[in-house]
């Protein structure tokens, strides 16, 4: 078996993990964005060309994109949606212009991915990123105050909430709530709590199925554009995959992905196999999934969660927590052999997130939550490693 292409996730010139970092960590490619490019704005030629020499120089190949942002009025279809669909149209033809063909997305209404805590320091003093339900319930229910918050909990974790409110000095409490309205990936947009209750009140009504028929419209106005120019367009499942803040869920579970291809059919339209979000789903059976959605694996993202019993998780070691994650990898280079005796790609991955650990530690927090050096360095070795292994049986 061939080991898989290896990536590395890079925000840019602002990155305080440089090219030449990546280059060592042993990675060939970049998952790599315009982050400077407005969202709905067109990818020029020129600036993807700038970008991509940029990721040259170090000899690294700008492979992936993560992501081409989908904009919130493509999402609800109102207000300039139409011209961001030309932009994105034109903007998947510009990139395949300069060969970059992989393009990730998602789908997820308001927040892209949602924590609670992105220091949460583990026993070896290491850190992580975390979720936990109650924090999450404070933040829902005494910050952004979303009628029927407290509702849809029970009086124990909404006292538990309370509790844990109550605790916060004000600027804990402003900390608090910046951890979770302002991590969007490679950009600060300077949110405040009001703008984000003025975009969920944009969704009030909106079911998961209408969100999933405006993600399939989306689906069958830009998968014909990926097609024509030999692009693939890769969905990124929601993070975490359950509900949350009210908002409509559709890219969760296995049954999900399976509904999307079958309404809209195009090879285009792919998935982006995030284990580590899968895995906060304890619906989620992760080595299943792959041999279920093996026809759509073209791009993964490897990590793993430990998920607890009151519902709370954090993001444990790559070959740790409830991710097979050697018996996932073989699948993936099994399926990947398939291909190369057909002609096809190899599959790229990259180690998704790692840990706060060493001298990481000791830097200034990063814009990027869980993007430190050394962590996902140390993701990328271990994976390797089992890579190795695997080709040599």
């Amino acid at each position: 078996m061939e080991s898989l292409k290896e990536g590395f996730r890079w925000y840019g010139d602002n990155d305080p993990v440089s090219l030449e970092f990546i280059r060592q960590s042993g990675a060939t490619s970049v998952y790599s964005s315009l982050h400077h490019i407005p969202y709905g704005e067109l990818w020029t030629v020129e600036e993807i060309k700038k970008h991509q020499a940029k990721v040259a120089e170090y000899g690294l190949e700008w492979d992936v994109v993560e992501s081409l942002p989908v904009t919130e009025d493509m999402k609800l279809r109102t207000g300039d949606y139409k011209r961001h669909f030309e932009n994105y149209k034109e903007s998947i033809r510009n990139l395949a212009k300069c060969g970059i063909t992989k393009i990730i997305y998602n789908f997820m209404p308001v927040l892209d991915w949602i924590r609670t805590d992105l220091h949460f320091r583990l026993p070896d003093g290491s850190q992580c990123l975390r979720f936990d339900p109650v924090q999450f319930a404070a933040f829902d229910i005494f910050v952004l105050k979303r009628e029927g918050a407290s509702q849809e909990r029970t009086p124990e974790q909404v006292a538990k909430a309370k509790e844990f409110f109550d605790s916060l000095d004000d600027a804990g409490k402003k900390a608090f709530e910046r951890s979770i309205i302002d991590v969007f990936p490679g950009c600060k947009m300077g949110l405040e709590i009001e703008d984000v209750r003025k975009m969920l009140a944009r969704y009030d009504g909106f079911t998961p199925q209408k969100l999933k028929d405006h993600l399939i419209e989306f689906l069958k106005e830009v998968t014909p554009v990926a097609e024509e120019v030999g692009a693939i367009l890769a969905i990124h499942p929601d993070d975490p995959p359950f509900a949350v803040l009210g908002l409509p869920r559709i890219a969760s579970r296995v049954e999900d992905f399976q509904e999307i291809f079958a309404e809209c059919p195009s090879k285009a339209n792919t998935i982006c196999f995030c284990t580590g979000s899968l895995s906060a789903g304890l619906h989620n059976d992760i080595s299943s999934m792959v041999d279920k959605l093996a026809d759509r694996i073209y791009i993964a993202h490897l990590r793993s969660t430990q998920v607890d019993a009151d519902g709370s998780f954090y993001e444990a070691g790559h070959l740790e927590g409830r991710v097979p994650m050697v018996e996932v990898v073989k699948k993936l280079m099994t399926l990947q052999d398939e291909r190369l005796n057909n002609g096809g790609e190899k599959i790229v991955f990259r180690p998704d997130h790692g840990r706060d650990m060493a001298d990481d530690l000791y830097k200034p927090p990063t814009a990027n939550p869980g993007y430190s050096f050394i962590g996902r360095m140390k993701g990328l070795a271990e994976i390797r490693g089992v890579m190795k292994t695997l080709a040599t049986l």
